[in-house]
């Protein structure tokens, strides 16, 4: 049986990264709301408990109170910011607002020997983000750590094995925030640490064909990550079982779509079946601007189209698709109090129109563990390492109507721009970076007469979690050669502008 931690959400906008930091030192977790009942806690048997952070104050009216039954399962427990403060009141202790709030860099020492801080230094840079502290420990607790502003910066019950912290160890900015994770994990709860990217393979191979049996599955190939790493899952599942669509838009970056074809149906041998329904998309798109609408006219015809072709497979039984664990806990509100972001197609949709069952290899995964899984398949880092593209595609790249003309002019120039980066070794460092065409146009000086035309922007982020972002450092040198091309070698456009705008304000796209 698969060893877990369970993280209960009260709400942070950190709790997909505790489980992502879990599962990064070879841990399984999962994310649960905080009033997940203790039964079912007691059926899924973890070996260890945490509790993530929160937005209220724990003595708020309406601030999410868990059960207190989780504190006496027995097993190991680890509450973090919020989940510090419930922790210790629910046990007895006394919660209040602090005279002086901590936001940021804090420095901590410790009062007492820990396993939770063995190996670690004397005195340690954690990230602070709270208005309350606690004033009274409950009965067996013992303070381990304190800051200039609260000597209970982090405390324990060592004969409970109950561990309670002020700051965020799940945060980069707080340095030795992993190692004091891996002492949680394999010091105080005694996991062994068997989640691998080769075990995942293993057991999802193991269970698509318990699944699937002799049935055929269809499955919409896009050449992302995501829907690239389920088709090779379940192809090395099910072989020629597996029948893929790729639906060919018209909005996809240049050539995108040969490079699918060759990638999976010839290097690969995955079977392909490609349509090309460019003309049905810009028809559908003709005279529209509004960003929202795009994206519904776009995705309504997407499965449209998907749905068309997929019944023309009659043995088809199941369908696949690359949901993530992302998209599960946004899309269904996983996570407790914490607010629904959006809803994305691949969760719901296609199912409703199609009578095939579900195959979702990938649905408990995080985006990093779906690379690691990628290349442990074999995919190559091209595609592995490939940015992020939105699912409408270049339609909102293209600020105003989208036409073939403007998605032209948007390729040649946005693949200049990749190109470019890629030679000078910068793709990798950066997270995100596409061009945008603008709905201006701009007088301009080209040989020898005026020009009046488009504008194109680009934009260049790095990021850790796409939940906040900065706009890259890119060399002058390279910023340089790349409008010069643009200008140069691409019809229509005389000016190219670079976006040094951070998330937020911003968002990384730009519609």
């Amino acid at each position: 049986m698969q060893e877990s931690l369970l993280v209960l959400d009260f709400g942070s906008q950190y709790t997909q990264l505790i489980a992502r930091r879990v599962r990064e030192l070879n841990v399984y977790s999962e994310i649960l709301p905080f009033s997940v009942p203790v039964d079912e806690i007691k059926r899924l048997a973890p070996k260890g408990l945490i509790l993530s952070g929160g937005p209220q104050s724990v003595y708020d009216r309406g601030a999410p109170q868990g059960d207190p039954g989780i504190l006496e399962l027995g097993i190991p427990v680890l509450g973090i910011c919020y989940g510090m403060h419930w922790m210790c009141r629910a046990l007895g202790g006394k919660v209040a607002a602090s005279a002086k709030r901590e936001y940021g860099h804090a420095e901590i020492s410790p009062q007492h020997e820990s396993i939770f801080f063995r190996g670690l230094s004397e005195k340690g840079k954690v990230w602070m983000s709270h208005g309350d502290r606690v004033e009274a420990l409950p009965e067996g607790f013992q303070s381990i750590a304190a800051s200039d502003n609260s000597p209970f910066a982090a405390v324990e019950h060592p004969d409970k094995k109950m561990v309670c912290i002020q700051f965020h160890p799940e945060v980069s900015h707080t340095p030795q925030g992993k190692p004091m994770l891996r002492n949680f994990l394999y010091e105080i709860c005694g996991f062994r640490g068997g989640w691998t990217s080769a075990r995942f393979i293993e057991e999802a191979v193991e269970a698509i064909r318990k699944k699937v049996g002799g049935g055929a599955v269809v499955c919409g190939l896009s050449g992302g990550v995501d829907s690239s790493v389920a088709a090779t899952l379940i192809h090395r599942a099910v072989g020629d079982q597996l029948q893929c669509i790729f639906v060919d838009t018209g909005l996809l970056r240049l050539d995108e779509g040969d490079v699918v074809m060759e990638t999976f149906a010839e290097k690969l041998r995955l079977k392909v079946h490609r349509v090309d329904a460019g003309e049905r998309f810009f028809a559908a798109l003709s005279g529209v601007e509004d960003p929202e609408e795009k994206r519904r006219i776009i995705g309504g015809l997407f499965i449209e189209i998907f749905a068309e072709e997929a019944r023309k497979f009659k043995d088809a039984k199941f369908l696949a698709q690359g949901t993530l664990y992302p998209d599960v806990i946004e899309s269904t509100s996983v996570k407790g109090p914490s607010a629904v972001i959006k809803t994305h197609h691949n969760v719901g949709g296609l199912p409703e129109v199609l009578p095939f069952e579900l195959v979702e290899p990938l649905r408990f995964l995080f985006k990093d563990e779906v690379r690691r899984a990628g290349l442990e398949l074999g995919l190559s880092e091209e595609i592995i390492w490939r940015h992020p593209f939105p699912g409408p595609g270049l339609a909102v790249r293209i600020l105003g109507e989208v036409t073939p003309e403007h998605v032209a002019v948007l390729q040649r120039a946005d693949d200049i721009f990749i190109s470019e980066l890629r030679a000078e070794g910068h793709y990798r460092g950066t997270a995100q970076a596409f061009a945008v065409l603008l709905p201006v146009r701009s007088v301009g000086v080209m040989g020898d007469g005026r020009s009046y035309e488009n504008v194109v922007a680009l934009r260049a982020v790095t990021t850790e979690d796409f939940m906040t972002a900065d706009w890259a450092r890119l060399p002058d040198a390279l910023l340089n050669r790349v409008a010069t091309r643009i200008v140069n070698e691409v019809k229509g456009v005389n000016r190219v502008a670079y976006d040094v705008t951070t998330k937020p304000p911003a968002t990384i796209e730009w519609e």
